[in-house]
C-alpha cells in the first residue's frame, strides 16, 4: 500500500475541507485500497478510523447522508487529555523515573509497557485506555528502543588519543617504506559441534538444520581459538585455528606462520614488522612471554619487531576487527561449526567487494598455559622502548647472527 501518496493528497486538500469532506476523502482513498485500507489511511492521515467507517457508509448511499450536519470547528467529542487536567503530567512522573537518555532531547524512550502505566493511572483515578496512553507518549516524544554499546568505562587514560595518533604515525612510516603492518587479535572462542549459530542462511523451506538444544561442550571436539593477522596494506587475512590454549606462545605461531605462508613473499625486502594489538590478552603488552616470542620470532624471520598496543579500553577500534572478523562471522552466520575443519573451510572462503582474500590453516600443537619467564630469560631480550610510552610501544631487535643459525 503507498500510504505515503495517501498523505501527501490529504496534506495537500486538508485546509480546504470541512469536517464531511475530511471523512470522506479519507473513506475514498481507502475504498481504493481495499482490505486493510481503513487501517492504513487512518495512520496516513489522522482522522478516526470511526470517521473513515462512516464516511465508507455515506459514500455507499448518499442520499442518507445529505441530511447530516457539520459540527463547527472545534466541536464534538472532546480527547481524554484535554477533559483530564492532571493525566499528562502524572503520565510523565510515572515515566520520569525510569527514563533513559537526556531529558532534554528530542527523542526519549520508556522501558514500561503502555498496559502498566494505564492500570497505574488508572489506580491514580484516570480513566484511560492503554491505547490512549501510547498516542500520548508519542506525542510527548517516547518511543521503545534497544540498548546500545558504545561507553568503553567510566575513564580513560589521559594519553589514548596521542597513542592513536602515534600508531598511526609509525603504520605511515612503515607503509611508505615498504615495511609490512599487520593488526592481530584472537577472535571470539567458538564452540565446535552441531550448535546453533547465530543469523540465518538459505535452505529449503521447512527444512532447518537441526542443532542441539543446550550449548555444552562436546569434549571430543572442544573449542576453536581462532588467531588472525591482517595485512593492512594488503588487506589479506591470516587466521590460525588453535585446538588448545589461547597463550602468547600460539598468538606468535600465528604470526609466523603468516609470515613464512604470505609475508614473506609479498615483503621480500622487509627489514622490519610493525604489530599493533590490545593490550590485553595473548598478547598483552605486560606478559613476558609475549616478549620471549617476539625475540624467538626476531630471530627467525632477521626482522626487527616494532610493537605498538592500543591504548586500555579501547579493543573494539584493534584495525583486525572490522576488515577482518565481521565478514568472517557475516560468512559462516546460521551454519553449525560442526568440526574444526568446516571452520577453516569457512573462513578461508571469506571474501568482500573491496578485494579481501583470506587464508586460514589448523593448528593442533598443544601450548601449555601458565609458563613462567625467569628474569634471566627476560634480560636476554634485545628489547628497546620507544620514549613515548615505552611500556606500549617497544622494539624486539634480532640477535647477532640469529638467522644464520637458524637457516644452518
Amino acid at each position: 500500500m503507498d500510504t505515503q501518496r495517501v498523505a501527501e493528497r490529504f496534506r495537500s486538500l486538508e485546509p480546504f475541507l470541512d469536517e464531511r469532506a475530511r471523512r470522506l476523502c479519507a473513506a475514498a482513498e481507502a475504498k481504493a485500497l481495499g482490505r486493510g485500507g481503513i487501517t492504513a489511511v487512518a495512520a496516513a492521515t489522522g482522522v478516526s478510523r470511526r470517521a473513515i467507517d462512516v464516511g465508507l457508509k455515506e459514500l455507499a448511499d448518499p442520499a442518507a447522508a445529505g441530511g447530516r450536519r457539520i459540527r463547527k470547528p472545534g466541536a464534538g467529542r472532546k480527547r481524554t487529555v484535554d477533559k483530564d487536567a492532571t493525566l499528562r503530567s502524572d503520565l510523565e512522573s510515572l515515566v520520569e523515573p525510569v527514563t533513559r537518555g537526556d531529558p532534554e532531547s528530542p527523542l526519549r524512550w520508556t522501558c514500561k509497557s503502555v498496559r502498566d502505566l494505564a492500570d497505574e493511572l488508572g489506580r491514580k483515578g484516570h480513566k484511560v485506555s492503554h491505547e490512549t496512553v501510547a498516542n500520548l507518549l508519542v506525542e510527548m516524544g517516547y518511543s521503545l528502543q534497544a540498548n546500545r554499546k558504545t561507553t568503553e568505562g567510566e575513564s580513560q587514560h589521559p594519553d589514548r588519543n596521542a597513542q592513536f595518533e602515534y600508531i598511526n604515525a609509525r603504520a605511515e612510516a612503515f607503509q611508505a617504506s615498504g615495511q609490512p603492518v599487520i593488526s592481530v587479535d584472537t577472535k571470539k572462542k567458538e564452540l565446535v559441534g552441531d550448535f546453533k549459530n547465530g543469523g540465518q542462511e538459505l535452505r529449503p523451506k521447512g527444512d532447518p538444520e537441526l542443532v542441539r538444544v543446550h550449548d555444552f561442550e562436546i569434549k571430543a571436539l572442544g573449542k576453536a581459538a581462532p588467531y588472525g593477522v591482517y595485512d593492512v596494506a594488503q588487506n589479506a587475512g591470516w587466521v590460525s585455528v588453535g585446538t588448545d590454549h589461547d597463550t602468547a606462545s600460539f598468538a606468535v605461531a600465528s604470526i609466523r606462520e603468516w609470515w613464512d605462508t604470505m609475508g614473506r613473499a609479498t615483503y621480500p625486502d622487509a627489514k622490519e614488522l610493525l604489530i599493533t594489538c590490545d593490550g590485553g590478552g595473548s598478547n598483552g603488552y605486560r606478559l613476558r612471554l609475549w616478549k620471549i616470542e617476539l625475540q624467538e620470532l626476531a630471530d627467525r624471520t632477521g626482522l626487527a619487531v616494532t610493537v605498538c598496543h592500543l591504548p586500555p579500553g579501547t579493543s573494539k577500534w584493534n584495525k583486525i576487527e572490522h576488515p577482518l572478523f565481521s565478514h568472517i562471522s557475516q560468512n559462516w552466520r546460521g551454519k553449525p561449526l560442526v568440526s574444526h575443519e568446516v571452520i577453516v573451510n569457512l573462513i578461508a572462503a571469506t571474501t568482500t567487494r573491496a578485494g579481501l582474500r583470506v587464508q586460514a590453516k589448523l593448528d593442533t600443537r598443544e601450548y601449555p598455559p601458565g609458563i613462567k619467564v625467569s628474569d634471566a630469560q627476560i634480560q636476554r631480550v634485545r628489547l628497546r622502548r620507544h620514549e613515548f610510552h615505552g611500556e606500549w610501544n617497544y622494539t624486539v631487535e634480532p640477535s647477532p647472527g640469529s638467522i644464520d643459525s637458524f637457516i644452518s
